[in-house]
């Protein structure tokens, strides 16, 4: 089975990363990996943050929705099908008429 690594930003909506995996281990690395990245983005926003926003509330605030920003996005593995052709399921027949259909109105011949 093959693996997908799908973020979740803001941890609700799902972006596909076409990442696929053939052990799901390696998966999981990738989303650790991810992760760290994007702790690290935050570190970075954070140091040059401090040192530029003078008011501490404002730092405060601004630190708050950064990490929000960049922390609520996580990353999950789902499997993936691997591009396989599968046949699609097969289509409900319709129903059998229960009711005869209404036989066609006769045209009167015309009186000579």
């Amino acid at each position: 089975m093959k693996w997908m690594l799908v973020v979740l930003v803001g941890g609700v909506a799902p972006v596909n990363t076409d990442l696929v995996f053939d052990k799901f281990s390696d998966c999981l690395s990738a989303e650790e990996q991810m992760r760290q990245h994007y702790s690290d983005a935050f570190d970075a926003w954070d140091r040059l943050a401090a040192a530029r926003i003078g008011r501490r509330g404002d730092y405060k605030k601004a630190r708050d929705l950064e990490a929000k920003r960049l922390l609520s996005n996580v990353g999950t593995c789902v499997p993936h099908g691997g591009g396989d052709v599968v046949a699609p399921a097969e289509q409900p027949k319709p129903p059998a008429a229960s009711s005869p259909q209404p036989a066609a109105p006769s045209q009167p011949s015309p009186r000579t």
